[in-house]
């Protein structure tokens, strides 16, 4: 691990001002603001993250879960997974987000990882962790490692010929079905950022995974209202019940009226480069026959395009199964 330095600014704005000061006086230095530091830490004890200034957050006031006048929900940036999870309005309002909180990690891990921390968490490719090996994430131009070598963890969508390296979240994918929107401050401006915009397809430069910009902080994340009679819920799929990655996992928000499904959300985890979401696929739901024939042509419509590697093709049919019992039990919820 290299020498840092490492500041402790009690209020937002001191914050982000910290953080253009210290790219100023450093020209090329990397900036990471530290809350729970469940990955970060991690990737700086491989070298793989070299900051040389860390700015912690966790005195700023970003710790609050707060009810919205519309009645969503607004979620400081350094609320802990834990928090989120077991809160009693995410569980009765936006159950698929509890769901999908506590299917990640291990206890101890959720006590310390922050809303914000989820959101920037990096790919669990074993090329990108190890500083020796090619990786176009971690050092743009040494090659992908992983194609044509161990990519059974990895992408069957989104990816490109520079990067396959899935998005590990299990969060991400809740509130990608849950339309969420991210908010964001920098030193020259505050932005509101939907989810569906947040995250960037690898294409020619994998390093950039978010359309945050040097010295910019995600302070909160916002939820919508559900529409009266929608049921939500996560389901995970992975070679172990405890402490796993995806292979595939499936969020899901419905709404049904009888046998015919009025509307529908839902995005997938452990296949994609991004926490993915296709709205085709969605809308040739809507107003369709809530049964397991219409479930099956939307699953084979989300998969289209997947690109499987030398290890990751049983995903195809491994994600169809996972969307289509997810739609299925959602169904059988609303």
């Amino acid at each position: 691990m290299d020498v840092f330095q490492i500041q402790t600014p009690t209020d937002i704005d001191a914050a982000i001002a910290a953080g253009a000061a210290a790219t100023t006086a450093q020209q090329g230095a990397t900036i990471r603001f530290l809350a729970g530091g469940t990955t970060l830490v991690d990737l700086m004890k491989l070298n793989v993250e070299r900051p040389s200034t860390l700015i912690d957050i966790n005195r700023l006031p970003l710790d609050k879960i707060d009810a919205q006048p519309d009645g969503g929900l607004r979620i400081g940036a350094t609320v802990r997974n834990s928090d989120l999870a077991h809160d009693a309005r995410v569980q009765r309002d936006y159950p698929v987000l509890s769901q999908a909180l506590l299917s990640g990690a291990s206890a101890q891990l959720r006590n310390m990882a922050t809303t914000g921390g989820n959101l920037l968490q990096r790919t669990r490719c074993v090329y990108f962790r190890d500083e020796h090996m090619a990786c176009n994430k971690r050092k743009p131009g040494s090659g992908c490692a992983a194609i044509g070598g161990f990519n059974r963890n990895l992408a069957i969508l989104g990816a490109s010929e520079q990067c396959i390296a899935t998005n590990p979240s299990d969060m991400n994918v809740a509130l990608m079905a849950l339309d969420a929107t991210i908010h964001i401050r920098g030193a020259k401006r505050e932005r509101s950022v939907p989810i569906a915009d947040f995250f960037l397809l690898p294409g020619a430069a994998p390093d950039k995974e978010t359309v945050l910009e040097p010295g910019e902080l995600i302070t909160q994340v916002t939820l919508p209202p559900l529409p009266q009679g929608a049921k939500s819920l996560y389901l995970k799929l992975r070679d172990r019940a405890s402490y796993e990655f995806a292979l595939a996992s499936a969020a899901v928000v419905m709404i049904r009226e009888g046998d015919t499904i009025r509307d529908v959300r839902f995005a997938m985890g452990g296949v994609g480069t991004r926490p993915w979401r296709v709205k085709d696929a969605e809308a040739s739901l809507r107003g369709a026959k809530a049964d397991k024939p219409a479930f099956q042509a939307a699953a084979e419509r989300f998969l289209q395009g997947a690109k499987p590697q030398s290890g990751n093709g049983f995903k195809i049919e491994l994600a169809k199964r996972c969307l289509v019992h997810s739609l299925q039990s959602a169904a059988q919820l609303a």
